[in-house]
């Protein structure tokens, strides 16, 4: 049996093989995706931190528990407005925005 040696890569090297150089569609495509992905996770850690069901926080911030379970779990884009009244009213926290360019 011949063995292999292991060839590690930088996750940056990673992301460069499967998805593009930043800047190219592809990568930006994800990266996009990946920031979604990372609200709905960091939103619904929030939620469970506050001891919230899905549609506590929904009827708290006057949405719907099938919209939560969106934003949550990636399906869906949200607008700016309903992002800051789920973490204001729904979760009693203030949203800060970074910018990089």
């Amino acid at each position: 049996m011949e063995k292999t040696k292991n060839k590690l890569t930088s996750f940056a090297d990673h992301l460069d093989s499967e998805y593009g150089k930043r800047g190219t569609e592809s990568r930006e495509v994800y990266e996009q995706e990946f920031e979604s992905f990372k609200l709905g996770a960091m939103l619904q850690e929030l939620r469970k931190e506050k001891g919230m069901t899905q549609e506590q926080l929904a009827e708290k911030c006057g949405t719907t528990k099938t919209y939560i379970s969106r934003i949550e779990n990636n399906a869906s884009d949200i607008r700016l407005s309903t992002l800051m009244r789920i973490i204001k009213v729904g979760l009693g926290g203030h949203l800060n925005l970074n910018v990089s360019l």
